[in-house]
C-alpha cells in the first residue's frame, strides 16, 4: 500500500498544481477569472471525460502498465504549461495532464483495493496519498512560483518520471495480482448515488481549492504566503479527514460515515466564510477540509463494494470521473467571481454540500442489499 500511496500523491500533486498555479496566471499573466477558471476545466475534461472508458478496459485488460505511464503524462503536461505562451497552448498543456491523471486512477484503485482487501483503513492510506498530493502541491509551488514566475512548473516534471519507473520496476517484479473482490452482483442504482455524492463533494473541493488563495488576497487583503497558508490549512485537514475517515467507516459503517462527513462541511463552511480576520479563519480552513474530506476514501471502497465485478471501473468513476467532475462546475464559479469576487464563491459553496446531504440518504451498506 506504501507505494500505492506514494504514487497517488505523486499523481494527484499535478492536479493540486493546477489551482495552485491559478492565482499566478492571473496575476503574472493577467488572466481574468474566467480565463483562470477555464484552466481548472481543461484539467477536468481531460481527466473525467475518459474515465469510464478507462476503468473498462482496466477491468478486461488489467493493463498493469497504464498507472505508471499515466503519472508520466500528468506530470510532464502541467509541468510544460507554466513554459508555454498562448493561452490555448497553456490549456492544451493541462488538459493532456489530466488526460494522464485519467489513465492512471483506474489501474491505481484497482490495485490498490487488491492490496487492501476489505480493510477501509488500508484503503484510506491510498486515498490518503490522494489528499497529500493535493497538500505538497501548494506547498513546494508557492515558493517556486513566487521565486520564478510560473514557468517554475517545469521543475515538477522529474517526480513524474520517477514515480513512473518505481511503478513500472513493481509491475515487472509482481507476476500475478489476485483479485480480493468478493463477487456478487453490481448494485449499478445505489452506485449511482454515491457517484452523484461524489460529484457534489468534488465541486465543493475543487471551488475551496481554486478561489480559497484570491479569497485571502482580494477579499481579507493578505499577502500571497497568507493565502498560500489557507490553501495548505484546507488541504492539510484533507489529508487527516481521509485518513479518519477510514477508521470511522471500520467502526461504524461507511454510509453512516459519507453522510457524517457530509453533514458537518455546512457549517464548517459557513463559518469559514463569516470568520473575520486573516488569522482567524485559517482554523476553519483546516476543518472544512477535515470534513469534506472524511467521505473520500469510504466512497472509493464503497464503490468497488457496489460494483464487485468491475474494482477498475468503480475506482476511475469515484477517484476520477466523480473527483474531477466538480472541475466541470469551475466556469460557473469563474463568473461568479467576476461578478461577486472570490467571496461570492465561498457564499454560493455553503449550499452545495446539501445536494450531497439528500443523496446520501439513498446510500446503504453492502450488505444490507444482499
Amino acid at each position: 500500500m506504501a507505494v500505492w500511496g506514494l504514487a497517488h500523491a505523486v499523481d494527484d500533486m499535478y492536479q493540486g498544481l493546477v489551482p495552485a498555479s491559478v492565482p499566478y496566471f492571473v496575476l503574472e499573466r493577467h488572466y481574468s477569472y474566467l480565463a483562470a477558471s477555464g484552466l481548472t476545466l481543461a484539467a477536468t475534461l481531460g481527466s473525467a471525460l475518459p474515465q469510464p472508458a478507462i476503468g473498462l478496459a482496466v477491468d478486461r485488460w488489467r493493463l498493469p502498465r497504464m498507472a505508471a505511464v499515466g503519472v508520466a503524462i500528468a506530470g510532464t503536461g502541467l509541468g510544460l504549461s507554466g513554459l508555454a505562451g498562448p493561452y490555448a497552448l497553456v490549456w492544451l498543456c493541462i488538459l493532456i495532464s489530466g488526460l494522464g491523471v485519467a489513465m492512471f486512477h483506474p489501474a491505481a484503485g484497482r490495485s490498490a483495493r487488491e492490496a487492501a482487501g476489505d480493510s477501509a483503513s488500508a484503503m484510506s492510506v491510498f486515498a490518503a496519498g490522494g489528499s497529500v498530493g493535493f497538500f505538497l502541491a501548494p506547498v513546494l509551488a508557492t515558493p517556486a512560483l513566487n521565486a520564478w514566475g510560473v514557468g517554475a512548473t517545469a521543475l515538477f516534471i522529474p517526480p513524474a518520471w520517477l514515480i513512473a519507473l518505481v511503478l513500472l520496476k513493481k509491475r515487472s517484479g509482481t507476476r500475478h495480482a489476485h483479485a480480493t473482490t468478493t463477487g456478487g452482483h453490481d448494485r449499478w442504482g445505489p452506485f449511482a448515488a454515491l457517484t452523484g455524492v461524489e460529484v457534489v463533494r468534488s465541486a465543493a473541493f475543487f471551488g475551496i481549492n481554486t478561489f480559497i488563495e484570491l479569497y485571502w488576497l482580494k477579499h481579507l487583503h493578505a499577502s500571497r504566503t497568507l493565502a498560500g497558508a489557507a490553501l495548505a490549512c484546507f488541504l492539510v485537514g484533507g489529508v487527516a479527514g481521509t485518513l479518519l475517515g477510514g477508521r470511522i467507516a471500520d467502526r461504524f459503517g461507511m454510509v453512516r460515515t459519507v453522510q457524517l462527513g457530509t453533514a458537518l462541511t455546512v457549517p464548517m463552511l459557513v463559518a469559514l466564510r463569516m470568520c473575520p480576520g486573516s488569522i482567524a479563519p485559517l482554523a476553519f480552513a483546516v476543518l472544512t477540509g477535515l470534513a469534506l474530506n472524511i467521505p473520500f476514501a469510504v466512497l472509493v471502497k464503497l464503490g468497488q463494494d457496489y460494483l464487485p465485478g468491475r474494482p477498475g471501473t468503480a475506482a476511475g468513476v469515484t477517484l476520477g470521473l466523480g473527483v474531477s467532475a466538480g472541475g466541470l462546475l469551475a466556469p460557473v464559479f469563474g463568473l461568479i467571481a467576476e461578478h461577486s469576487g472570490p467571496q461570492g464563491v465561498l457564499t454560493a459553496l455553503c449550499a452545495v454540500p446539501i445536494a450531497g446531504l439528500v443523496l446520501g440518504l439513498l446510500l446503504r451498506e453492502p450488505g444490507d442489499l444482499q
